[in-house]
């Protein structure tokens, strides 16, 4: 990694465990430089030498005005240079600088990575090249530079635990020696190679970094028009307001540019425009202009240009991350995948939970799968719904076929219970259960990742809502269509589990545990851009609206502890 993330503690054992013969060094004066170090060499190595006794003290260092975050890497570099400069050349210091400054090509701010306190200060050194201060102090800066932008793309500038508590990936460094990656960046022919190659970030992260340069070209280009109001416009139809529909399509290539814009008749290439405009959308593919089509018609070039950044930094959270096999539900996308050797081997449409029961995003390891499952009522469903529904009707329970089961694991008749002793504060000593069955909340089949939230992928008796374009229906859990198809392959034993001898055990109505031989990775993400194999650009609702904490935090001033941890 470019940098190795710990808290102030850390960082103090660290020093003590790690560095004290070089702390010792540093503050005593012990070392001296080795032979062959011109003066100047020399000069500019005693200002690198102060500024790092200086952090290691834990005193604020600034540099240009600029305050180094990079903790003890900074002197845990030098160090082992004794202290020497390490950028050499006008063509590198030139090209890093340059690299810094398209930082915006990654959904960042050059300006998080002192762009132009690098270049001020470069531009004074070479008029004042024999200044060995003026030397130190730009290479001071060009390493805390490359740390803050190594480490961010990396790992992302935001930390998304502070957005989210249920977040569970760890963060921890992806290379055990930090300095020594970055005396690789800096030795290497170009850095902007070297850091492409180490910071490699697969497939899709490469065609979304596309997708956002070629949206800000549009807005570099003046966006779209803004469409009026109106009514829904279908097929057949003739309306002043189809010219500028026509363009807005042709702007963002969902209808010919070749088409004739002047055209105010909603005729059929217009309609398969729609369609694919709304298809990218996530809208309902009627071919119609309504409300939501135009509503998403009216979201800016800019405003797109955000999100696409915002998913950027979301991707850059988990994208070096990952398992060679893994369950992953995009829960803005109301999808699930399983990806085997970065390929896709099974998706399917999935309800995800309401904006007030939202489906937790973390990570956790799928270890079995259950047939003709019980469905044991979490506390809060029993809270919210099953209870006042018992309440109100007794027979509730029989009509769902559930039991209630006492301490001692007999069931016990609902009739005989006093109801009006329970509510919210004080739930029945019970376990509501659901027998096993077609009308089972949990559906036939159920995928078990043990996690504090409650929450796994199973199938539904509630499969006419996968036809919904939007599939948020769900108490958090996630409902997959297709389970059956996902069980084969995950169990992966053509001979003992296939479609017929999995339908007979479902005809049996007996629950049945099966293991995996090796747990599998499940990761339930929240994505509002996705893109194809072909580069389509494909832009989700913000179900949860959560996308705009995330753009906040990317936008905010750079503070100290974001290079450091």
């Amino acid at each position: 990694r470019f940098i190795h993330c710990v808290d102030r503690k850390e960082v103090t054992g660290l020093v003590k465990k790690t560095m004290t013969r070089k702390v010792a060094l540093i503050i005593t004066g012990l070392f001296m430089f080795a032979p062959g170090f011109s003066q100047a060499q020399q000069d500019a190595a005693a200002v690198i030498q102060n500024l790092s006794e200086q952090i290691l003290l834990g005193t604020r260092v600034t540099v240009a005005g600029v305050g180094v975050a990079s903790g003890d890497i900074i002197p845990e570099f030098y160090v082992r240079r004794e202290f020497m400069p390490a950028w050499d050349g006008e063509e590198q210091i030139r090209e890093f600088i340059e690299l810094v400054g398209r930082a915006g090509e990654e959904g960042l701010n050059p300006s998080d990575y002192l762009f132009e306190e690098l270049g001020t200060l470069h531009e004074r050194f070479r008029q004042n090249p024999e200044d060995q201060d003026l030397r130190a102090r730009l290479d001071v800066l060009l390493t805390e530079s490359l740390i803050r932008y190594g480490n961010h793309l990396l790992r992302g500038k935001v930390d998304p635990v502070e957005l989210d508590e249920n977040w569970n990936w760890a963060r921890v460094p992806g290379d055990s020696d930090p300095a020594a990656v970055i005396q690789k960046a800096i030795d290497s022919d170009s850095i902007q190679a070297f850091m492409a190659d180490f910071l490699d970030r697969g497939v899709v992260y490469k065609r979304v970094r596309n997708m956002l340069a070629d949206y800000r070209r549009l807005a570099a280009n003046g966006g779209w028009q803004r469409i009026d109001p109106g009514p829904t416009l279908k097929p057949g139809m003739e309306d002043e307001r189809i010219a500028a529909i026509r363009r807005r399509l042709a702007i963002t290539g969902d209808l010919d540019a070749n088409d004739d814009s002047g055209s105010l008749m909603f005729d059929e290439r217009l309609a398969s425009a729609v369609e694919r405009f709304q298809r990218r959308h996530n809208l309902d593919r009627d071919g119609a202009i309504g409300k939501q089509t135009l509503a998403a018609m009216n979201v800016s070039a800019e405003d797109r240009v955000d999100q696409i950044r915002v998913n950027l930094e979301r991707l850059r959270w988990v994208v070096r991350d990952l398992d060679d096999e893994y369950i992953v539900t995009n829960i803005a996308a109301f999808r699930s995948v399983l990806v085997r050797n970065r390929s896709i081997v099974w998706e399917a449409r999935s309800q995800v939970g309401r904006f007030y029961r939202q489906t937790p995003v973390f990570r956790a390891k799928l270890e079995y799968l259950q047939f003709n499952p019980t469905w044991t009522v979490p506390p809060g469903i029993l809270t919210n719904d099953v209870l006042p529904a018992v309440k109100a009707d007794v027979g509730y329970l029989a009509a769902k076929n559930m039991d209630l089961i006492n301490n001692s694991g007999s069931k016990v008749d609902p009739a005989t219970v006093d109801w009006s002793r329970y509510g919210p504060g004080r739930l029945p000593p019970f376990q509501f259960v659901q027998r096993p069955g077609p009308t089972n909340a949990l559906g036939r089949v159920k995928f078990i990742f043990p996690n504090r939230h409650f929450v796994f992928l199973h199938d539904t008796p509630s499969k006419s809502l996968f036809a919904s374009t939007e599939r948020a229906f769900s108490s958090g859990c996630i409902r997959v269509e297709h389970p059956f198809e996902l069980a084969e392959l995950l169990l992966d034993d053509a001979a003992n589990w296939n479609a017929d001898s999995i339908q007979a055990l479902l005809d049996s109505e007996r629950p049945r545990t099966i293991h995996l031989e090796e747990p599998l990775t499940v990761m339930l993400l929240y994505a509002t851009v996705g893109v194809t194999d072909f580069d389509v650009a494909r832009f989700y609702k913000d179900i949860y609206e959560r996308d705009l904490k995330v753009l906040r935090a990317l936008d905010s001033t750079f503070e100290l502890d974001q290079a450091g941890g």
